[in-house]
Order: C-alpha cells, then structure tokens, then sequence
C-alpha cells in the first residue's frame, strides 16, 4: 500500500464557462464566488475549468475531464460541480478511490425542464452512480439535500447544505412602488417567463411591467415563442428583453424594480431572490425546489414575498392583482423584505462553512493502492 500526504489546496472542477459573465448563471456565479472567497477562508484553491457540452459532453470534453482528474496527485481534495461530475460516471467514479473527490449539485439533472422521461431516467441512473461513491456531496439548500438523499438513498452524513451567499447592497428605490416588475433568469423553459406572460395578459386593466434581465441565447426556439407570444397578446409595451446584465448594469436594473418575479418550474434555491431581499425588494415566486429556503422570514416570522403554484399564470396573475389593489400588502412584504434581508449571510460566511465540510471531509483517513 502506499500513501501521500494531501495538500491543503482544493482542487475545484468547473464548467468552462464559469467565468463567462456575460452568460451569468446561478451555479457559475456560486462556484466562482466560492472561488473568490474560500482562501479568505484559509483553503487555498486551484480552479480547473473543463470546456465541454456539460452534462453530456462529446468525446473532447469527456477525454478534457479523465485529464483534469487523472493530472491531479492522490488524495488531493477534489470539489466537482455536479454538472461536470453527475452526467459521466464512467470518467469520475475510477477516481474515487485516490482522490477525497466531491461533488457540488446546483441542481439534480433529471430536473431540468423539457426532458422526456427516458432521458430524465437515464441522467438520473448517472447522477446516483457518481454521488454514490464520492465521499461528500454539497447542495446548496435543504430542501435540495432532502431531495439527494431520498432520490439516490444517499446517507444523511454525506450530504452537507452550504447556502449560497450574498453581496450587501443599497435599498433599491424603486420606480412608483407598485408597477415595475423584474425577472432576473436566463430565458428558457425552467424559468417559466410564459407563465409571467400570460399572467400578464390576465391583467389589462393593471399597469404592470416586466423586464426580463437574462441570456437569450440557451433556448434561442423558446425565446422565439416568448416573443411571438408578447406581440399576440399585445404586451409589446409592457414586455422587454434586456439580455443579461451584470455588474453596474444589474445594480441599475434592480434599482428600479418594484418587485422580483422567479416563477421556475424547478429551482434547488434561487439566488435572484436573496439578491432581491438584500435590496429591500420583495419577491413572488413558484412554491418549488429550495424557494421557500432562500425566501425565508424575518426575524418576527413574516414572510417577504408571496409563493404560488409554478405553471399556473392565473394563480400568479391573482397574486400580482394583489400586490397591486393591497396597500397593506404592499407594505408588510416590504417590511420582510428588509428584515430578512439584513439577516442574509455574505459571501465569506458561505465560505467559512464551506471550509468546514471540507475539513470534516479530508479528516477521513484514505489509503491508495
């Protein structure tokens, strides 16, 4: 037998776009932040960014990956985003026996939106196989760690819950308080900005906007019909795509947004809506995946945003006729909203107990052949 000693670097595994901000995503902006803040933390990190059609790569971004792993020395640390790691088994699991790997699920494959169920099914027997065998899996809200554990019967200790963080931000001011509407996601099917559309549609007589702040260029057919969809419905005035947007521009979009809409078909926690709360801005979103997790309360126990049932535009259409005729409402939400927003951990919190799962995770004694 043979034996090396670990390093104290951490090894991260990353998509190949995961500094890409002008394509921003919740996972990339978790794991780059985490990133960012884990050697303020005391864990030096070494980024490996593997490009490739993740997470059912062609055969470059597969062999890219064998090479990432098999270039790294035994016992290494190894934290592999889940959309790398959960779709090859097959690259992944011959490595677990040398290396401390684990995995970080954003989101488990077989939810994303659109898939048909043999193909859901077959995603899914991959993301068990891998987070079967590694030594730790991270997920980024309870409720999605609740979900890993009975989806693939994995042991609760194995299953760790860091939270993302969150930057502080001035208060937003708003526009009149009431009527400009933001949804900040990328444009496709799980996002469910249809349902916002129609629910829209629904309300003629409210003066409701919506900027849609997000790529348009991951389901290019999809944003086709959202658009043909805005023009039959008269809401050309009403409706705009402002593609994605970061840094000052995003600050700016949010500056004027009255309220946050994320009405997903599916999320493991939605980071959009503590974006929203650290900004005082209350949020409606589909009652799904680990919404509830970052919607929270305050610390009276109010809740700061309204959760409805996702893919239902007229329950979604009720609750923004709500938000507008309801004063009270209005200001209650508000009230949460800065209660609980002040209560939200930063980025370097998130780190530190990201540090601590990784200290009980290499204090496992492994051995090489």
């Amino acid at each position: 037998m043979r034996s090396q000693r670990a390093g104290d670097v951490v090894a991260f595994v990353l998509p190949g776009n995961v500094d890409d901000v002008t394509e921003p995503s919740g996972g990339n902006t978790y794991d780059r932040r985490m990133c960012e803040s884990l050697p303020g933390a005391g864990v030096p990190v070494l980024q490996v960014a593997v490009p490739g059609s993740w997470p059912e790569p062609g055969p470059t971004g597969r062999a890219r990956l064998a090479r990432a792993l098999a270039a790294l020395p035994d016992l290494t640390t190894v934290l592999i985003d889940g959309l790398v790691a959960c779709g090859v088994p097959d690259v992944v699991v011959p490595h677990a026996r040398r290396l401390r790997l684990g995995v970080l699920v954003h989101l488990p494959l077989a939810d994303e939106t659109g898939l048909d169920p043999v193909h859901a099914a077959e995603l899914d027997a991959c993301e068990r196989e891998t987070l079967r065998v590694v030594r730790q899996v991270v997920a980024t809200s309870p409720t999605a760690a609740r979900t890993l554990i009975s989806r693939h019967g994995l042991g609760p200790s194995t299953v760790a819950v860091v939270e993302p963080g969150v930057d502080l931000a001035p208060l937003a001011s708003g526009t009149d308080g009431v009527s400009r509407l933001l949804c900040v996601a990328a444009v496709t099917p799980r996002k469910g900005q249809d349902v916002l559309v129609e629910a829209l549609a629904q309300l003629p007589d409210l003066d409701l906007t919506v900027d849609f702040v997000g790529s348009l260029t991951r389901a290019p057919e999809y944003v086709d019909e959202l658009r043909w969809s805005v023009d039959r419905l008269g809401l050309g005035d009403r409706v705009t795509f402002g593609g994605p947007k970061a840094g000052a521009e995003l600050d700016a979009a949010y500056d004027r947004a009255d309220l946050v809409l994320l009405p997903s078909h599916a999320e493991t926690y939605g980071m959009v809506i503590t974006e929203a709360l650290a900004r005082g801005i209350p949020v409606v979103a589909s009652n799904v995946g680990g919404v509830p997790d970052a919607l929270g309360r305050s610390s009276d126990g109010a809740v700061p945003g309204l959760l409805v049932p996702p893919g239902d535009p007229g329950a979604l259409a009720s609750a923004l006729r709500g938000w507008v005729t309801d004063a009270e409402l209005r200001r209650d939400l508000r009230t949460a909203a800065l209660g609980r927003g002040s209560a939200l951990e930063e980025w370097d919190g998130a780190a530190r107990r990201l540090t601590e799962v990784l200290s009980r995770w290499r204090s496992i004694p492994i051995k090489v052949a």
